[in-house]
């Protein structure tokens, strides 16, 4: 299972599967990161937290934590 975590600076990825349960599932869906969506990583902060994501035509900054719960391919 690759994990938004385990994409690279540059790279793009689609949302698979959203794992996590109740307030954070529902937060990372209001983000706009729903099953389908493409995803670019554009930045990572220097120790890896946070990472900055263009989704849906605006940027937008993921915690390492949350990213480990959007699955893609």
């Amino acid at each position: 299972m690759k994990t938004l975590k385990d994409v690279a600076v540059g790279q793009k990825a689609t949302v698979v599967k959203l794992h996590g349960e109740g307030a954070t599932r529902r937060r990372i869906l209001d983000m706009g990161l729903t099953r389908g969506v493409e995803i670019l990583v554009r930045k990572v902060a220097p120790l890896g937290d946070p990472m900055e994501l263009s989704v849906r035509g605006y940027e937008l900054s993921v915690r390492k934590a949350d990213a480990e719960l959007i699955e893609v391919m």
